[in-house]
C-alpha cells in the first residue's frame, strides 16, 4: 500500500497527480449540465436587475476508501449541522433575495430546512389515522410543513443547488467543477468551505482492489498526504471570489495560531477557528484585520446566524472593494 515514487506528474505535481489518479466522478456529466444550467440562469437574472450573489457552501466529512471496491474506509468528524444551518441563514441573510446557494456535501449529513426534525427515524414524523391514512404527527405538523415550504421555495426558485458527494476524490473533483463554474461571476461568488475535508489518502492506483483479507495479519499502510487545493482554488480557480475557510483543532493553544497560518498561507480573506470541545459555542473569525468572536447566546440561539451576518457584510465589502469588476463580471 504505499505510495509510488516518481509517479507524479509535472507541473503542480501534487494536483496534477491527484486528479490524473482519481477514479472519475460518476454522473460528471449530469452535474456539470446542472451547474452550467444554475450559473446561466444567474447571469440572466442579473443581466436584467440587481446581479446576484452565490455561495458555494460545503459541508460535512470526506471518507477515504482503502480499497478500490470499497468496503472499509477512513472517515472524518463532521455532522454538516454548521454548513446545513449556515445555508439557510446565507438564504436569509442577503437583501432581497439576490442570492443562491450551491450546496455540496457529505451524503447523510445535515440537510437545510431538516435540521428540526428527528434524527433518529423518519418514521417518528408519521401516524396512521382510523381510515389506514398516513399524516403527520400533530406534534410535528408545523415544523414539517415549514422545512417542506422553504425547502420548495428555495428550488423552485433557483436559489439552492444540491451537489452530493462520499469521498475525497469525489469532494475534490466537484469543488473544481463548481469553482471553475463560478469563475464568471468574479467577487460575486463566495466560498464557505465548512467540509471536514481529509488530510490523508490512498492514491487510487495504489490501493487493492478487493476487500482486504484480515488473514493476511496485521495492515501496514502509507497514506499520501491529500494536495492543499485552497491556494489552487484562489489563484486559478476562482480568484476574484470570496473565500471562507475553517480550522478546527482539539489544542485550543494553537488554534488561532494555525488559523492565521491557513490565512498567510492559502490567501484566504477568512479564517473561522473552531475548537472541538466548544465548536457548537463559539468560534473566532481570523481575518487581516484582527480576530472576532462570535458565540452563541443560548439554547434557541445558532451560532451562526451571528456568523453569516458578519460574512456577509464581509462579501459586501469585498465587491464594494472590487468595483468595477462586480460590475462588469456579468
Amino acid at each position: 500500500m504505499d505510495s509510488k515514487k516518481g509517479s507524479k506528474a509535472p507541473g503542480s505535481p501534487d494536483v496534477e497527480y491527484f486528479f490524473n489518479s482519481a477514479p472519475p466522478l460518476k454522473g460528471r456529466v449530469q452535474t456539470s449540465q446542472k451547474l452550467k444550467e444554475f450559473v446561466e440562469k444567474i447571469v440572466r437574472s442579473s443581466e436584467s436587475g440587481r446581479p446576484i450573489r452565490v455561495v458555494c457552501v460545503t459541508s460535512g466529512g470526506t471518507t477515504v476508501p482503502l480499497e478500490q471496491r470499497c468496503v472499509r474506509y477512513i472517515d472524518n468528524f463532521s455532522s454538516g449541522y454548521r454548513g446545513a444551518t449556515s445555508t439557510e441563514y446565507s438564504c436569509f441573510f442577503y437583501k432581497n433575495g439576490c442570492v443562491s446557494i450551491i450546496f455540496s456535501n457529505f451524503r447523510g449529513s445535515c440537510q437545510p430546512y431538516c435540521r428540526y426534525l428527528p434524527h433518529d427515524s423518519f418514521l417518528e414524523l408519521f401516524d396512521i389515522a382510523e381510515d389506514s391514512t398516513i399524516k403527520v404527527c400533530e406534534s410535528h405538523d408545523t415544523v414539517v410543513k415549514r422545512s417542506i415550504k422553504d425547502y420548495r421555495k428555495a428550488v423552485e426558485e433557483g436559489l439552492l443547488l444540491k451537489i452530493p458527494f462520499t469521498t475525497i476524490f469525489e469532494y475534490l473533483q466537484i469543488l473544481q467543477m463548481v469553482a471553475t463554474s463560478m469563475n464568471c461571476l468574479k467577487s460575486l461568488g463566495m466560498f464557505y468551505l465548512a467540509a471536514a475535508v481529509s488530510d490523508f489518502y490512498v492514491p487510487w492506483e495504489n490501493m487493492v482492489e478487493h476487500k482486504i483479507q484480515s488473514t493476511e495479519g496485521p495492515l501496514d499502510m502509507r497514506l499520501t498526504q491529500v494536495p492543499k487545493m485552497l491556494s489552487v482554488l484562489r489563484k486559478d480557480w476562482a480568484p476574484s471570489a470570496f473565500c471562507i475557510s475553517f480550522k478546527l483543532e482539539t489544542d485550543p493553544d494553537i488554534l488561532l495560531q494555525k488559523a492565521d497560518m491557513a490565512m498567510q498561507k492559502y490567501s484566504m480573506h477568512i479564517v473561522v477557528a473552531n475548537e472541538l470541545a466548544n465548536y457548537k459555542k463559539e468560534v473566532t473569525v481570523v481575518t487581516s484585520r484582527g480576530k472576532t468572536k462570535v458565540c452563541s447566546h443560548g439554547k434557541d440561539h445558532d451560532l451562526e446566524a451571528e456568523l453569516v451576518d458578519l460574512l456577509v457584510d464581509r462579501h459586501f465589502e469585498h465587491i464594494k472593494k472590487c468595483g468595477s469588476e462586480a460590475n462588469g463580471a456579468l
